[in-house]
């Protein structure tokens, strides 16, 4: 159901992220202007060279967008790549090169440079804790153990900002089922890799490193929640989180851990990185909600990227039929 704009906070999106961005911790945490779960809402970056790769890989992935033929040039077909609400896919440039990661920069506009020489292989993640099974899965098992599909979700900053994606990837509950989580188990916490030469950012002190963060088990075993490997029908670029993240469309952008090295079963519910610096601002559940704000902004509606204008948020980013029920009897304002 399309949840209607309520009078709320309007903001420009260019006062998101506060100028006094880099606040020591002590003040962040005092309840000061923080810094927010993204960087500035700016214009993208540059396209990349000609004959650069990812110039190689933009095109290709536009022409595969409108069914272009590759020996004649024609145009096969008209028809746009849409969602199940019929939302056009966000163009492969900006999903590219706009891009919150802040273990590379908090300006959104310079990941994709400053990551562009990420090593993403080989790759490895351990997966243990409450389990019967633990292991260790190379990047390699994840793409060919578990049948890669493709999954086109929205994806909705907690900065008011929106997109819809083309991932590639395998529902979590696939490789959960495989480990088995003890009946002691009640979370699933993840971890990115922490490694200051390869990401610049990990040498800011203003946040506890490394990147962290948790589902319910309930939660990670819904059939919409994937790790992603892959979007546009290529294998995730570094600055998308390679080369595998979570994805959790209907929570917040930064619920979706990027680069995971560590997948454990745990009893106690995880503090991400997140409650850890603002827990005023950012709550375990991080559900997308028209009707709870942020503290310093309206999140009644959104921009998609791409668009003119705003349109209005739906209530759990529009999957509420798929999971509302894991919410019954909570308050989601509490609960936020």
């Amino acid at each position: 159901m399309l949840i209607k704009n309520k009078s709320g906070i309007e903001i420009p999106s260019s006062e998101i992220t506060p100028k006094h961005i880099y606040l020591n911790r002590r003040t962040f945490m005092k309840g000061a202007a923080v810094v927010t779960a993204a960087g500035l809402v700016a214009a993208c970056r540059p396209a990349p060279p000609e004959g650069h790769p990812a110039a190689v890989a933009t095109q290709a992935a536009q022409e595969a967008a409108v069914n272009i033929d590759p020996t004649t040039g024609a145009v096969a077909t008209a028809t746009p790549r849409v969602d199940e609400l019929g939302d056009p896919w966000t163009p492969y440039r900006d999903v590219t090169n706009y891009n919150n990661y802040y273990e590379f920069t908090t300006d959104k506009n310079d990941v994709a440079k400053l990551a562009q020489d990420f090593q993403t292989s080989p790759w490895q993640v351990t997966v243990g804790g409450m389990v019967k099974n633990p292991g260790v899965y190379d990047i390699d098992d994840l793409r060919t153990k578990f049948d890669q599909e493709e999954r086109v979700y929205r994806l909705r900053c907690v900065e008011a900002w929106s997109m819809v994606i083309p991932w590639m990837g395998f529902p979590l509950r696939k490789l959960l089922e495989e480990i088995e989580p003890t009946s002691e188990a009640k979370y699933v916490r993840f971890e990115t890799l922490n490694d200051p030469e390869q990401m610049p950012g990990l040498r800011s002190p203003w946040y506890s490193w490394p990147y962290v963060e948790g589902l319910r088990i309930d939660e990670a075993m819904n059939d919409l929640a994937i790790l992603a490997t892959g979007l546009y029908g290529e294998a995730l670029l570094p600055q998308n989180g390679a080369p595998v993240r979570l994805v959790v469309p209907w929570k917040y952008g930064f619920k979706s851990i990027k680069s995971i090295v560590k997948i454990d079963l745990v009893a106690e519910q995880p503090t991400s990185l997140w409650m850890d610096a603002a827990s005023n601002e950012y709550g375990f559940y991080a559900n997308v909600n028209p009707n709870v704000n942020h503290p310093r902004w309206s999140q009644a509606n959104e921009r998609r990227i791409g668009e003119i204008g705003r349109r209005d948020t739906l209530m759990f980013n529009g999957y509420e039929e798929q999971v509302a029920y894991l919410y019954e009897g909570m308050d989601l304002r509490a609960n936020f």
